[in-house]
């Protein structure tokens, strides 16, 4: 059976052999999983679509090099890709990354930071037209050279494709409604088959493709949808709604600067600012609008990391409202009245901009007092300490002293401005009775129980002078929601002070009592040898340093007092000397130097 499919296989191979003998192959290409792979790992994870329109160049150099099909070396001869053309699946590559190298290069122009002007917006839809072009040509070659499921993908994306370019046009929604509703039904047919990464593939091109789909409803007038809806639909990610969110947030820019000619002054603590720049009434009415998602009835369905995104957003315009202001007051000449209206409205942004600041510092303390109690969940997301909790109450203690001095940094002050730095105040007072709370949690933590019984007492003492004070304000001026939050975070803390203190109080009692008892223990666990090798300095080399080797808890090592036995030490001596050489030498005779005894004739005849 082998044999006979090698001997099908050569003769298809084989270009001498008979036309009617061979099959035309059926080219399978996964279109929605090759396209996903590309544009995650090459730029547009983080919505680069510079990056993936020169990964898309590059591809197409590789494959025209690879087919053999240039363009000519020194004049440029264009060649058509044509049915008869494609006799491997590398040249349906080829009209596929065409048509999303001119639909990254369309992306390119929308993403532009104050949006395409006239001449870069015929540009943009001239590409989008190039690339449903090439979108067209690769859905007729793959019904014609691919399989039926290469042919209906193609199909879906030819008609997104189309529908990209209509909704970008602003006409024939009706058209473009047609088309991404065709996408949409192909790709719910095809994430039904097929193995679990391309159902979720395409589960995820059906969810990117929806709201494009209510956007056209809503302009054919076929739904009722709200500009807060709208912006909730714009809130999806993925490649296929940026043009969605693109054309969302042009609208609602067109829709802010008509609405900001209506705002004419900007009201704070009783004072009436003129607004005279349009971009700036067009900041500060972004910025309202969307403090009105923090401070609305819908603002508790919200989850932390949306309202921690709304803050940013919120930040963004107010500073942006500064630099206008700003650059007005640099560019204005010697009129006095209008310098003070300038300065003004400056102060009064900068006092509202430090209003959210601490707003949203008091969010990042209730999402880490939420994590406080608790051990590592289902996320393994790190334990909030103690000492990260001081550190933002020391945040919040300096945005509400910086506040405090911009509001009565004026000479003549309002009523209102002086009620608001004496709230200003209280805020202080209860901060830092928080951070003396949680300062001596630490300190509990780290075993200290009388600095953290101390700390225990003062946060009781501040807690209870805070309150003391807010209930005294509350019966001269009207109970606000903030001041009746306060009063009851004021009193729980109080009670958790005096019970913390009490705990503290009688676990240092239980450790003075069975202090001698530990200390024994430990001291006759202190070994000259031990077992552990890894010791960074023994007892008698610290003696200049005050550090108890007995009574730290964390210190998971023995202590030890001296290596034993002791290693060898090099000591000073005479030295020995060795003559070697002395036997190995050769003297010369000196016996001619030698004296010599003159004897007489008796001891010569005896001699």
């Amino acid at each position: 059976m082998a044999k006979v499919n090698e001997a099908a296989a050569m003769e298809i191979d084989d270009p001498n052999s008979n036309i009617s003998d061979q099959i035309s192959p059926k080219f399978s290409i996964n279109v929605l999983q090759l396209l996903k792979s590309a544009q995650m790992q090459h730029g547009l994870r983080h919505g680069d679509y510079t990056r993936y329109r020169r990964y898309c160049t590059a591809r197409l150099r590789r494959l025209y090099k690879s087919l053999k099909f240039t363009h000519g070396r020194g004049k440029y001869t264009r060649k058509a890709i044509s049915e008869s053309t494609v006799t491997e699946v590398r040249f349906l590559h080829v009209v596929l990354y065409m048509a999303e190298r001119a639909w990254s290069h369309a992306m390119e122009k929308r993403q532009l930071p104050d949006g395409p002007n006239a001449r870069q917006r015929i540009y943009l839809i001239g590409r989008l037209r190039k690339a449903v072009k090439w979108a067209d040509l690769f859905s007729h070659l793959c019904s014609v050279k691919g399989d039926s499921r290469t042919s209906l993908e193609a199909e879906a994306y030819a008609s997104y494709m189309k529908g990209n370019l209509l909704f970008e046009q602003d006409r024939n929604w009706d058209t473009a409604l047609r088309n991404f509703k065709s996408a949409r039904s192909v790709y719910e047919e095809l994430g039904k088959y097929g193995d679990v990464e391309n159902q979720v593939l395409c589960r995820e091109r059906v969810e990117e493709l929806e709201p494009s789909i209510r956007y056209c409803l809503h302009k054919i007038g076929g739904s009722n949808l709200q500009a807060s809806e709208l912006l909730q639909i714009g809130e999806m990610e993925g490649p296929a709604s940026d043009l969605f969110k693109s054309k969302l947030e042009a609208a609602m820019a067109e829709a802010r600067s008509q609405q900001a000619a209506s705002l004419t002054e900007f009201h704070w603590l009783g004072n009436r600012f003129p607004i005279t720049n349009a971009k700036t009434r067009v900041a500060i009415l972004k910025a309202q609008e969307l403090e009105k998602d923090l401070h609305g009835p819908l603002a508790d369905s919200l989850s932390a990391e949306k309202r921690l995104v709304t803050f940013d957003k919120v930040f963004t315009a107010y500073h942006e409202a500064r630099s206008c202001i700003r650059s007005d007051l640099a560019s204005e000449g010697s009129a006095e009245n209008v310098k003070d209206d300038l300065n003004g409205l400056d102060k009064a942004v900068s006092a509202v901009l430090g209003q959210r600041t601490i707003e949203r510092n008091q969010l990042l303390v209730s999402i880490a007092k939420s994590k406080l109690t608790r051990r590592r969940d289902d996320k393994n997301e790190k334990v909030t300490k103690p000492e990260e909790l001081v550190r933002l109450y020391d945040l919040l203690l300096q945005n509400t002293a910086d506040l405090s001095d911009l509001v009565s940094s004026g000479r003549d002050r309002k009523p209102e401005e002086v009620t608001f730095a004496e709230e200003c105040e209280l805020k202080s007072l209860a901060f830092r009775a928080e951070r003396c709370f949680y300062l001596a949690r630490s300190y509990s933590l780290a075993g200290k129980r009388s600095e953290a019984y101390a700390l225990y007492c003062r946060a009781r003492s501040l807690a209870e002078n805070a309150l003391w004070k807010f209930q005294a304000h509350s019966k001269t001026d009207q109970l606000s929601i903030f001041n009746r939050v306060m009063i009851k975070e004021l009193k729980t803390l109080y009670d958790e002070c005096r019970s913390y203190s009490c705990i503290e109080h009688a676990t240092g009692i239980i450790e003075e009592v069975k202090a001698p008892e530990n200390l024994s223990k430990k001291i006759s666990t202190i070994s000259l040898t031990g077992a552990d090798k890894k010791v960074e300095k023994y007892l008698l080399e610290k003696l200049d340093l005050y550090e108890p080797a007995i009574s730290e808890s964390n210190v998971k090592a023995v202590p030890r007092i001296e290596p034993f036995p002791p290693a060898f030490q090099s000591i000073p001596r005479n030295p020995i000397v060795l003559d070697l050489a002395y036997n190995a030498i050769d003297f010369p005779s000196i016996e001619n130097r030698m004296k010599k005894d003159k004897k007489g004739f008796i001891s010569r005849l005896w001699g």
